[in-house]
């Protein structure tokens, strides 16, 4: 099990945590779960309810549509991520590659957190914004 400097030093390589400063990963570190899975495990199914986004620690998760293969999330990756945003029905399905260990951040406990902590909440809008930068300037070709 990791301690909770261990998952801070995690969290800050995650793209969506990256400008949140690390004693304010520690509060988020402290509500991440560390969950064991085994191989051919279902983390979760198609049109199940957003509860919990997740961060490979060892292992990959493949996501997929019935057999149609989307992604493989691998080590110190996260997948999930968007049903700490909104209430939709997951896309997709998640099912462990391999013996797979991840950190589940339920939604609620982090909305708590947002709501408790403006400095997490900043960092989380500003990570969000660089991503949607980002995305838009592959899009358009240029900066934005």
């Amino acid at each position: 099990m990791l301690t909770v400097v261990e998952k801070v030093i995690f969290l800050q390589n995650v793209d969506v945590f990256s400008e949140v400063a690390s004693t304010q990963l520690a509060e988020l570190a402290a509500i991440a779960e560390e969950v064991e899975l085994a191989r051919d495990e279902i983390v979760y199914r198609e049109a199940d309810p957003s509860d919990a986004m997740y961060l490979v620690l060892e292992g990959r998760v493949r996501l997929h549509r019935g057999d149609i293969e989307v992604t493989v999330a691998g080590t110190s990756e996260a997948f999930g991520t968007w049903a700490l945003f909104d209430d939709e029905l997951r896309l997709v399905s998640a099912t462990a590659v391999e013996p797979t260990r991840v950190l589940r951040i339920d939604k609620e406990d982090f909305i708590d957190l947002l709501a408790d902590n403006v400095e997490v909440t900043r960092g989380v809008l500003k990570a969000i914004v660089r991503r949607l930068r980002t995305l838009l300037g592959r899009l358009s070709g240029g900066p934005t």
